[in-house]
């Protein structure tokens, strides 16, 4: 095996963006892809194999275009690059970070990092209904509500609605203090957090009183119809075939629904049939129904999830077998 080397500039302006905090992106590439980087002030030597010392090349590059176009450069974007760029799909690439679905109330722009988050966001605009499935990390209520709130904002709907499934996760909900609604309130949190991230407290609380936002236990949708609104229901994995028919069943005109979920981490009795799983099978062919079933390239958390989104997949395959 032939060693072979290259040599890059990188302009001083992005090297802090390209080469990460104590130069923990190029530590992480010489890891992945066996190749040595020797950095000199905006100069870097790469060498190693020579296909290997070219896709290395190829990722800074990358990266240095992300850095012109003032994106920030995370782990999460290295590695997704670096994988996209080992598959030949560089072409892909040329969409990440670039759609964006709203801004935050500090005016950050909330943006798709991967191609199956793009395909989800487009999904939600051209369908009426659209279930967004994948793994834990993968931004499927996270970027939902993003979606919400925009809508809110354009006057497109009148009031948003945030709802989930108050399932027991192997604890039981009667031995908490406190009323109902401080019993229920724990499930809901992840959704009261996000929506502080992306409107902020003061707003949030205000529409909040006027009834405009409502984040609410599954249950307390039974007869109701929800007209001129957008409905988000999370944790969708968690409920029954005949709360998941309910939920369906309530949606009005002007309205748009998306239900998100997680099918390898179902909480309910193993007797009972997750509500998503059959509505995935019932409904494959209904027009105006939108599908994204994202995986382990969507992850956008710290990558230690997405190994461990592969760990458990791995796992329950061989159970399967």
């Amino acid at each position: 095996m032939s060693i072979v080397e290259r040599k890059l500039e990188v302009p001083s302006c992005y090297i802090a963006g390209v080469f990460g905090q104590f130069d923990e992106h190029i530590i992480l590439l010489e890891k992945e892809l066996g190749v040595n980087f020797v950095v000199r002030d905006e100069k870097i030597k790469i060498s190693g194999e020579g296909e290997k010392v070219k896709l290395a090349a190829l990722i800074i590059k990358k990266l240095i275009g992300f850095a012109e176009k003032g994106e920030s450069i995370d782990t999460q974007m290295v590695n997704y690059t670096m994988d996209k760029l080992k598959s030949r799909q560089e072409k892909e690439l040329e969409d990440v970070n670039t759609n964006i679905v709203t801004l935050t109330y500090l005016g950050k722009p909330i943006k798709c990092k991967t191609i199956g988050q793009n395909e989800y966001i487009k999904n939600i605009k051209d369908n009426v209904v659209v279930f967004g499935v994948g793994p834990a990390g993968t931004g499927k209520t996270y970027l939902a509500m993003a979606m919400a709130v925009n809508a809110f904002r354009k006057n497109e709907v009148s009031k948003i609605i945030l709802t989930r499934p108050a399932i027991e996760a192997g604890e039981k909900l009667g031995f908490l203090p406190g009323d109902l609604q401080s019993k229920v309130d724990p499930y809901l949190r992840p959704l009261y957090d996000a929506l502080f991230e992306i409107m902020g407290a003061e707003n949030f609380e205000k529409n909040m009183e006027k009834g405009l936002i409502e984040v609410a236990p599954l249950a307390y949708m039974r007869g109701r119809t929800l007209n001129n609104a957008f409905i988000v229901l999370d944790e969708a994995q968690n409920t029954t075939p005949q709360q998941m028919k309910m939920f369906l069943t309530r949606i009005g005109f002007n309205s748009k629904v998306v239900i998100t979920g997680d099918l390898t981490q179902v909480d309910l009795p193993s007797e009972k049939c997750s509500g998503l799983k059959e509505a995935l099978r019932v409904l494959k062919n209904v027009k105006g129904i939108g599908f994204s079933h994202m995986d382990r390239n969507d992850v956008v958390r710290h990558p230690l999830v997405q190994k461990i989104v592969d760990a458990y997949d791995i796992f329950e395959n061989r159970k399967e077998k």
